[in-house]
């Protein structure tokens, strides 16, 4: 691979994987403020309200910082893959101007109507507010994840006389199935994300033995939202979202599951080594059939291995595809059993006495992060080598006057930045839950 290709790739993983962090929090918490507003609303009761502002808080944290790393991104386009700008901005243009454009100022209005504006607005005109601050960060996500699905699954468009693409039709864009199946995946991956993390503020609490009043709701909130959203994560979405990789890329498919031969009855493999050398995973545990019937459902069904393809086709690092994609999937599997057990106790009275049960909660916080980060990386390396699938190369859409040591320049630059931002943000962050959810009523007093 071309040194310069290698450092725009490292820079472009670097800067969206620190942005994410921010945003899926932001996409996970707005529906749960939602539901604390709610219940607040239903109940009369003051602390879900307060509830609620913490949460805020820590969204407006979160969505800061999101804008301040997420900026530097769309600025990549132009700098470090001025080819594929060129190529698809005609396309792509349309739904990251929608995202900047309606999203972004619909959330961010709203945010600071929801967290300065309380004492001026009705609690019914509040809880307006919430919702508003919910759909703008849920619609700011659908246009981003419409953008990579057109990567992935290109629709609606023609070529022009230039070599560019264009768009034919915006309604082919925004309905593309695959930014619907990937933006319903997502989603429920960054509810996961903030459930987990809610509940795991609200275990801290409950050990520490203060805001236990808030610490008890926190944990109910999150452990409920997490055991929907991690069933969700599974089924339908992921299943819908695997169903198509198999129709539309069954290269990719082969190499998340490390099938280098085709056959019918493909297996599914648990644990194991990809051994891409000699064509073959090592120390498999597997369960058989399983792969046919999860993607064609027929246990016999064949299932094209990576043999059937060019090698030029194959994914550019089948290793970390595989083992991003088991990564994923196991945690996945992880969150569902913790979600469930911590359900269960929750259902029996017991489990705000189950100190066992709260390590759990508190200790997961960083998985959910990590397990996002995993089906991104799945995602994006299961495209390659395509930037566009089937139209454009990786190889040909980044900038090819900007140099491997102007790239590593820039790099390092950025790393160093955002350095500063994660620990300002960590401390930011661990200020709020010390000062615990009635920081904002003693300071009143």
């Amino acid at each position: 691979m071309d040194s310069a290709l290698l450092v725009h790739r490292l820079h472009f993983a670097f800067t969206v994987t620190f942005h994410y962090l921010f945003p899926q929090l932001t996409m996970g918490l707005a529906p749960l403020i939602v539901v604390l507003k709610t219940l607040g609303l239903r109940s009369n009761d003051e602390t879900y309200h307060q509830a609620a502002r913490f949460w805020a808080r820590i969204f407006g944290i979160n969505f800061v910082l999101g804008v301040v790393t997420g900026i530097p991104m769309e600025f990549q386009f132009g700098t470090n893959w001025s080819h594929f700008s060129r190529f698809a901005g005609g396309v792509i243009g349309q739904t990251l101007a929608m995202e900047g454009m309606f999203a972004f100022f619909l959330e961010s209005a709203f945010l600071g109507l929801f967290l300065y504006g309380e004492k001026r607005l009705s609690p019914r005109s509040h809880w307006w507010s919430a919702v508003a601050v919910f759909l703008g960060s849920w619609l700011s996500g659908f246009f981003i994840v419409a953008t990579d699905a057109w990567m992935q699954h290109p629709v609606g468009y023609f070529k022009a006389a230039d070599g560019s693409v264009q768009l034919s039709s915006f309604w082919a864009l925004v309905l593309n199935p695959w930014a619907w199946w990937q933006y319903a995946h997502n989603m429920s991956g960054a509810v996961i994300t903030g459930a987990f993390v809610m509940a795991s503020v609200g275990a801290f609490y409950l050990l520490w033995g203060k805001f236990v009043a808030y610490g008890r709701i926190f944990v109910r909130v999150g452990v409920v939202a997490g055991l929907i959203f991690s069933v969700l994560q599974l089924f339908p979405t992921g299943d819908g979202q695997g169903v198509l990789i198999a129709h539309n890329q069954p290269v990719t498919l082969a190499a998340m599951e490390g099938l280098f031969t085709g056959q019918p009855g493909a297996p599914v493999v648990l644990i194991g080594q990809p051994n891409v050398d000699q064509r073959k995973i090592d120390n498999p545990v597997q369960i058989p059939n399983a792969l046919s019937f999860l993607t064609y459902r027929a246990w016999k069904a064949d299932v094209r291995g990576l043999n059937s393809f060019p090698e030029d086709q194959w994914p550019s690092n089948i290793a970390l595809l595989y083992f991003s994609y088991h990564i994923m999937v196991g945690l996945g599997t992880l969150f569902i059993a913790i979600a469930v057990v911590a359900a269960f106790l929750l259902w029996r009275g017991k489990l705000f006495s189950s100190h066992w049960m709260l390590w759990i909660l508190l200790l997961a916080l960083p998985f959910p992060y990590i397990a996002n980060t995993a089906g991104w990386i799945t995602a994006e390396l299961g495209r390659q080598p395509w930037l566009v699938f089937g139209l454009m190369r990786t190889a040909d859409g980044y900038s090819k006057m900007v140099s491997a040591g102007n790239g590593m320049f820039t790099l390092l630059g950025f790393m160093g930045m955002y350095t500063v931002l994660g620990i300002l943000f960590l401390f930011l962050v661990r200020r709020e839950i010390e000062q615990g959810p009635e920081a904002e009523t003693a300071s009143a007093h």
